[in-house]
């Protein structure tokens, strides 16, 4: 029992998990803020072009109501959710390719290549190891 415990603990405190917990709970923020924007400024916004309120479209089957508008609302919750979630992923892929890159320019070779056997040998080398010739520069 001990060892489960100690297990489950060492799982629930890695650094993945808690930066995934931390994730949810931001984006469950997020979508709240989402909701917010399309059901009070956006969707009275587009009623007032189209002189219709979305989320009281309903149609009436068989005396079940069908509320369309809201699922519209939903769907455009989704898209602004996913435009945003898509630009801010773009970004930070863009920020680090540029991170890499500048780390890449700064890093000197530390080996060059024997011109006579084109073994890999240390930059400061005056012979080679492999097949001992002297390397002149």
């Amino acid at each position: 029992m001990k060892s489960f415990i100690k297990e489950f603990k060492e799982f629930a405190l890695k650094g993945n998990v808690l930066d995934m917990a931390v994730g949810i709970i931001i984006g469950a923020a997020f979508t709240a803020i989402v909701t917010s924007l399309v059901d009070d400024i956006i969707s009275p916004v587009i009623g007032l072009l189209v002189k219709v309120d979305f989320s009281d479209l309903v149609a009436v089957i068989g005396g079940v109501e069908l509320r369309y508008g809201a699922f519209i609302m939903a769907v455009l919750n989704f898209l602004i959710v996913a435009f945003v979630l898509f630009s801010v992923i773009k970004a930070m892929n863009k920020a680090k390719s540029l991170g890499k890159k500048a780390e890449e320019a700064e890093e000197e070779p530390s080996t060059k290549k024997c011109p006579y056997c084109m073994s890999e040998i240390d930059i400061e080398a005056t012979r080679c190891p492999h097949c001992t010739s002297v390397i002149g520069e």
